[in-house]
């Protein structure tokens, strides 16, 4: 059983909606976030990165960034305007990304069901990267970014949203820069209640995007029931919920910085003394193959086979080609902290990898073939962990449309 709570969000007025809504916190630096935000005083990046309005030597988790972050919420609630809706709701969120949509169901979910792995995860969080968002959200007493969920395609959940989409009038229709188109649906009264009926049928959640975000609601819960602050809604926490079958995973790509005293000649050699390597393409045709840039060509590399008995995580490519390819002959260590390794979501391309090694910001490049979203739910159903940097999701969700208040 999932339970789906409806909420009052704090949204942007719908006129303002396109110049409020800014892309994720955590997918930009704080430079681009700077950049991004430069022209626009209602982006929701002087909320999310607040840094960005303080002076540059000042460290993001200073005090004072989030201080800067209370101020600019409100000022932003003021001036944009954002309105609180009158009444709990869900809302449906469309994503369309050229021939690509999806559709998912934006509302609050149980931080005790995350607790306890009704919600389940498939990735490692960074403390530090926890502590940065746990106190946003307690100094805000708001939850600005939206968790990324998905779960088993339900009849009962798309038949609901087919109603509440299909002829109904959107509180948001718009283009972002970016070329996605964003569209979201707000359900009350009877459609409100046969989604939340629809969801208490679903077994299992997954998280998809937004590890830290609900790893960060869920020890802000304790902090404010430690505090003896707490509220019902401090117990929940916003995300929008896809079905698996309407999920895009994009790779997410390898950069190394040397060839850890290689010659490129003396690179393909060592590699072919473990995998078949041939002349390729710059993207792999199935899993299996991973793609390298290197010397101005392309190869393709077919992978050995994962170790007998090695576990779902562990027969990724992204895995594989870790454990034979980049510690061993490349030298890289553990990739959550090797400076000599970069990783470039898939949305950016193959063109991407080949100017990083041209440039000379990097020696060679790996393009791999996605993950599908039946690992994901595997793994974690197994309580594996995935490599890190494996999957890239797109297209994402925008921060700022629908705001959670604890």
């Amino acid at each position: 059983m999932s339970v789906l709570f409806p909420f009052r969000a704090l949204r942007p007025a719908p006129a303002v909606a396109e110049r409020v809504a800014s892309v994720p916190y955590d997918v930009i630096d704080a430079a681009e976030a700077r950049t991004l935000a430069a022209d626009n005083p209602l982006s929701f990046l002087h909320v999310t990165r607040s840094e960005i309005d303080l002076p540059a030597d000042v460290s993001p988790y200073d005090a004072s960034v989030y201080a800067r972050a209370v101020a600019n919420l409100a000022a932003l609630t003021a001036a944009a305007p954002l309105v609180e809706d009158d009444e709990p709701s869900l809302y449906c969120y469309r994503l369309r990304m050229g021939a690509h949509e999806q559709t998912g169901v934006a509302g609050c979910f149980s931080v005790d069901e995350y607790d306890r792995d009704l919600i389940r995860k498939h990735e490692k969080t960074r403390r530090e990267k926890e502590d940065d968002r746990t106190r946003h959200i307690t100094e805000l007493r708001a939850q600005t970014g939206l968790v990324f969920l998905t779960y088993a395609a339900s009849d009962a959940v798309a038949a609901v949203t087919a109603r509440a989409t299909t002829g109904a009038a959107p509180l948001y229709d718009f283009t972002a820069p970016d070329g996605v188109v964003h569209t979201v649906w707000r359900l009350v009264g009877a459609e409100r209640e046969a989604m939340v009926a629809a969801f208490a049928a679903i077994d299992v959640l997954y998280i998809a995007d937004g590890h830290h975000r609900a790893a960060s609601a869920s020890r802000a819960a304790r902090a404010l029931a430690a505090a003896d602050t707490a509220t019902d809604e401090s117990a929940r926490f916003v995300a929008v919920a896809f079905p698996d079958d309407q999920m895009h995973i994009l790779a997410y790509n390898r950069v190394v910085h040397d060839l850890a005293g290689h010659t490129p000649a003396s690179l393909l050699e060592a590699i072919g003394q473990v995998a078949s390597v041939s002349a390729g393409t710059a993207v792999p045709d199935a899993p299996g193959q991973v793609s390298m840039w290197l010397d101005g060509r392309w190869y393709a590399i077919a992978l050995p086979a994962p170790d007998a008995g090695a576990s779902r995580a562990d027969s990724l490519d992204v895995e594989v080609l870790q454990r034979r390819i980049l510690e061993p002959i490349l030298r890289v260590g553990d990739p959550r902290v090797d400076k000599r390794i970069d990783f470039v979501g898939g949305i950016r391309g193959t063109a991407e990898l080949e100017r990083l090694v041209s440039s000379g910001r990097a020696a060679v490049a790996f393009s791999l073939y996605p993950v599908g979203i039946g690992d994901l739910m595997a793994i974690a159903d197994a309580g594996g962990i995935m490599p890190p940097k494996s999957t890239w999701f797109e297209p994402k969700l925008r921060d700022g449309l629908l705001v959670h208040r604890i």
